[in-house]
């Protein structure tokens, strides 16, 4: 089993920033990625960024340039930069985690981010 804790979401006003954490704990394995999704009510959950441990990154294109995901070297928790946040960007953030073998997956419980127009 693994468990992700996930925070930093909030209001904020379009055009500002806010950074999303998410700490993996447990079974982890040595070769694994993780990152976040977002879902926006009444819409599919949709990729958002994700990282392996080699760094190798994966963004969406709506977040393309005004999204970074990172995490610590050796540490299983990784973070997303958002700024130049839009209305849009309003959903719930899933934080997810899985082995590169594909024998893990395991989703965070989601946190709200609300961009005010």
């Amino acid at each position: 089993q693994v468990q992700l804790a996930e925070s930093g979401g909030g209001l904020v006003q379009s055009g500002g920033s806010l950074t999303l954490s998410c700490d993996a704990s447990g079974s982890i394995s040595s070769m694994n990625f993780m990152g976040w999704y977002r879902q926006a009510p009444g819409k599919e959950r949709d990729l958002v960024a994700t990282i392996t441990d080699g760094r190798w990154t994966n963004y969406g294109d709506s977040v393309k340039g005004r999204f970074t995901i990172s995490r610590e070297t050796g540490m299983n928790t990784v973070y997303l930069q958002m700024n130049s946040l839009k209305h849009e960007d309003t959903a719930v953030y899933y934080c997810t985690y899985g082995s590169l073998d594909g024998r893990q997956r395991y989703w965070g419980q989601g946190t709200q981010v609300t961009v005010s127009s």
